[in-house]
């Protein structure tokens, strides 16, 4: 590691916990809708609009509060109970509510990092959502930069061994930069949901 100069880290469920509010989500949106289908068949319809929708609503939140409603319209065949779809906009309020709970470990990490590397955020979800959760977590002050992006690919961040650019428009060498996280694709759903923190610091993205 002594030629690394840049780890960039992602944030949901690798700095913080992410996926478990999603599921709590999820399995409270597919009971509302048990009487028109089985529960793991909404939960499938969800993931379907989820992907139909990825192009045009990205990732986040507010997202998958779209893409909840647009699956109770198509279960129902357009007569959700109104009630279903205030319940639908409330598990997405709660979900812009939850409290960041740090990840064990996570602040150690950094701090031994901290000052040996320059460490930056790179993320993708909703602007406004991921820099709520950002200052919420009192993390910020551990990094050099944040990037906040619908498509980490757009940015020119590396899927295999690449060079990755540097904000400042410099490139790096392969060895010099780390990505600790998991792809979110590499995973069985992954609209807004991904990355474990690894035991290890040459995690790369997939």
């Amino acid at each position: 590691m002594h030629h690394l100069k840049v780890i960039a880290f992602d944030a949901d469920d690798t700095l913080w916990v992410n996926e478990p509010y999603f599921q709590e989500a999820e399995q409270k949106f597919c009971a509302l809708l048990e009487d028109y289908l089985p529960l793991h068949t909404v939960s499938q319809e969800l993931f379907k609009t989820e992907m139909q929708n990825l192009p045009l609503y990205g990732y986040g939140v507010k997202a998958f509060m779209l893409s909840m409603l647009e699956t109770a319209l198509r279960v129902t065949e357009n007569t959700a109970n109104p009630a279903i779809l205030h319940k639908a906009i409330e598990y997405g309020r709660e979900l812009l509510a939850k409290p960041i709970e740090l990840l064990d470990g996570v602040t150690e990490v950094l701090e031994a990092l901290k000052g040996k590397f320059r460490l930056v955020v790179a993320t993708k979800g909703d602007l406004l959502d991921q820099e709520r959760k950002l200052m919420k977590s009192e993390l910020e002050p551990y990094f050099h930069h944040i990037e906040i992006m619908s498509d980490k690919q757009e940015k020119g961040l590396p899927k295999t061994d690449s060079a990755p650019r540097l904000p400042a428009g410099g490139v790096l060498d392969a060895g010099q930069f780390a990505q600790i996280g998991r792809a979110a694709r590499a995973q069985h759903r992954w609209p807004r949901r991904s990355y474990p923190l690894p035991h290890h610091l040459g995690a790369r993205e997939n």
